[in-house]
C-alpha cells in the first residue's frame, strides 16, 4: 500500500521497537476502511488506538528474529527451529499471566520477557539490548587441505583475523573472530572449514533509562544448552520480580559470574 510522504514522516517517529507493528496495523485498518493510500490522518488514528490500547497486545514475552529465514546470505546458522523450540519453552511459562500478578495497572510493552535470535554476528534484531540475545555462530578451524596462499580468506575476514604467511595455512586470531563463517565460504581449496555451528549468548541487555548492552557468556552452546540457559534466566526472573522488573535490572554481576561458571566453555 502507498503511503504519502507525511504519513511516512510520522511513522518514523514511532518509537523502533513497535514501529513494524504500528506500520502493520495503519496498513490493515486502512485497507479496512476502504484506503487505497495511507495518509497523515490513518497514521494518528491508528496510533491512538495503539497506544492506549497496548495493554491488549501484550504476551508476556517477545521473540525478534532477524532476516535470516528470509533468505539472507551471511546466515552462520539457521535458526528457524531454535525459534520455534523458544517459543514453545516460553508459551508453556505463561509469563502473561505472571506479569498480570505482579504489575500494578496495565501492563506495556516494556514489562514484556524480550528474546532476540540472530543468525550471523551481523545482529540485525539487536540482541546486545535483550534480556537475552542469541548470536548464531560458525567456528573455523584449519583443515589438512593444502592451502593456495590465494588470500580469499584474508580479503573476506572484516575482523582481521586472518594472516598468511609465505607458506602452510592461514593463522586465525580466535580473540579477533566473531565466528561469521564467511572465510569458510570464500575458501576455494577447503583448508578453511567449520569446525562447530552453535549460538553465542548475551544476558541482560535493554534500552530506556538506564540502557546496559548484554554480557557474553563464554563458548558456543548448541541449541538444547541455549534452551538450558534461557530456562534458568526464566527461573531467575519470575524468583526476583515482584512489580515487572526488567530482568536486566535483576541480573546483576555476581549472577553473571555465576552463569559464566556454569556453563562457560
Amino acid at each position: 500500500m502507498q503511503w504519502t510522504a507525511e504519513a511516512e514522516s510520522a511513522i518514523r517517529k514511532v518509537p523502533f521497537f513497535v514501529r513494524k507493528k504500528v506500520r502493520t496495523r495503519v496498513e490493515r485498518e486502512a485497507r479496512e476502511a476502504g484506503k487505497t493510500q495511507v495518509s497523515l490522518a490513518e497514521v494518528k488514528r491508528t496510533q491512538t488506538r495503539y497506544l492506549t490500547g497496548m495493554h491488549r497486545d501484550v504476551q508476556g514475552y517477545r521473540i525478534e528474529m532477524c532476516f535470516g529465514p528470509s533468505g539472507c546470505p551471511n546466515r552462520a546458522v539457521a535458526g528457524d527451529d531454535l525459534h520455534a523450540r523458544l517459543e514453545k519453552l516460553l508459551e508453556s511459562e505463561d509469563l502473561l499471566k505472571f506479569l498480570k500478578a505482579r504489575v500494578d495497572g496495565r501492563l506495556k510493552f516494556h514489562h514484556e520477557f524480550r528474546i532476540s535470535l540472530a543468525d550471523c554476528p551481523n545482529a540485525c534484531s539487536q540482541p546486545q539490548i535483550r534480556d537475552v540475545g542469541i548470536i548464531g555462530a560458525a567456528v573455523p578451524a584449519i583443515s589438512d587441505a593444502d592451502c593456495s596462499l590465494c588470500a580469499a580468506c584474508v580479503e573476506t575476514c572484516r575482523e582481521n583475523a586472518l594472516s598468511l604467511g609465505t607458506q602452510g595455512p592461514p593463522v586465525l586470531d580466535g580473540a579477533r573472530c566473531v565466528a561469521c563463517g564467511q572465510c569458510v565460504a570464500a575458501c576455494p581449496t577447503g583448508t578453511i572449514e567449520t569446525g562447530r555451528k552453535g549460538y553465542r549468548v548475551q544476558l541482560g541487555g535493554k534500552l530506556g533509562r538506564h540502557p546496559r548492552l548484554a554480557r557474553e557468556l563464554p563458548g558456543i552452546y548448541d541449541p538444547q544448552q541455549v534452551l538450558t540457559i534461557v530456562r534458568d534466566c526464566l527461573n531467575l526472573y519470575k524468583a526476583r520480580s515482584r512489580h515487572g522488573e526488567r530482568f536486566a535490572e535483576l541480573f546483576g554481576a555476581d549472577d553473571f559470574d555465576a552463569f559464566c561458571r556454569r556453563y562457560g566453555g
